[in-house]
């Protein structure tokens, strides 16, 4: 279904069934063949009713993974999220910045684990957005199967959606600076991804998501209907938007883009995170990511908006 379709609710009543909690405290519940997970805010976040991503869920995903690993659905799993404002509204800057680079190292790739471990399952899965997706917030949608958004009313205030790393002097982590690209037009990803620029809601490019609903009451049903056209016929591996990625048009982007794009070490990072992915497969993209994303934060760029940023949030 192309991102330009309205995807309707489907009326029909079902049972439902909340699974047990096994040492998360996130939502989950079966229903018809479908595992419902949302995220939800850490109690002990000061930033009140939003969902970010840090070590607390992280963790809540991996053991709600166990426990959707044990008792696999049947149809998919749709990945939502319990907060009103936000899907996610990245990840908490202030927990990276008192990491040493090692543990930041550990924290990225456990991050990742879970991220994939979405990927993994053997069955089609959909992410729900319902407000902004930031950072990795965007990354963990992109490691489902299809996106489905809400839209902003004409009176309504738009939300953000995209990667901003690149605006604090960073690089994305979680697998952006490939998924992107695949979602949607090449050059118009790596540029946003190299600027840091995300979009708003009233205005997103073309193909970034696979349908659209007109209010947030009917995202889940959405994401059945979903689930229900796009049956699974084999195991993914990287997430099934990298399925037919070309090349060649990544190639021709990136010469788009090399005289275009600034100096700033943190531009440079994006194309050399596409270009190791595109050379060497999405894992070793990750890896590139991650490497680049712990040096650049030691840059004065990166120290300099970062302490800004953090400033503004204490």
């Amino acid at each position: 279904m192309s991102h330009n379709d309205h995807i309707s609710a489907i009326g029909a009543d079902r049972e439902s069934e909340t699974m047990s909690d096994q040492g998360h405290q996130l939502e989950l519940k079966e229903e018809g063949g479908v595992t419902t997970l949302k995220m939800v805010p850490n109690p002990d976040n000061p930033r009140g009713g939003m969902v970010v991503l840090d070590e607390w869920l992280i963790e809540q995903l991996h053991a709600a993974l166990d426990e959707i690993e044990s008792r696999p659905p049947t149809v998919g799993l749709i990945l939502g999220s319990a907060s009103d404002r936000a899907f996610v509204a990245g990840a908490d800057l202030a927990e990276i910045e008192a990491k040493d680079d090692p543990l930041l190292f550990g924290y990225l790739e456990r991050a990742a684990a879970a991220y994939l471990r979405i990927t993994n399952l053997d069955c089609p899965s959909v992410a729900i957005i319902n407000g902004s997706a930031l950072g990795g917030g965007l990354e963990i949608a992109m490691h489902c199967d299809g996106m489905i958004a809400v839209e902003t009313p004409a009176d309504g205030r738009p939300y953000l959606v995209g990667l901003p790393e690149a605006g604090l002097g960073l690089c994305p982590g979680w697998g952006g600076t490939q998924m992107l690209s695949a979602r949607m037009s090449p050059v118009d990803a790596i540029r946003a991804t190299a600027t840091g620029r995300p979009w708003k809601s009233d205005a997103l490019p073309t193909g970034l998501f696979d349908g659209h609903v007109t209010d947030s009451g009917l995202l889940e049903e959405a994401g059945r209907s979903w689930l229900a056209q796009h049956p699974r016929h084999r195991r993914w591996e990287t997430p099934r938007c990298l399925d037919d990625m070309s090349r060649d048009v990544l190639i021709v982007a990136l010469d788009e883009l090399e005289s275009e794009l600034s100096d700033e070490e943190s531009a440079k990072a994006v194309i050399e995170c596409v270009r190791s992915g595109m050379d060497h497969g999405f894992m070793t993209g990750l890896e590139t990511e991650r490497r680049l994303l712990v040096s650049l934060r030691h840059t004065p760029v990166a120290r300099e908006r970062l302490e800004a940023f953090l400033s503004r949030q204490r």
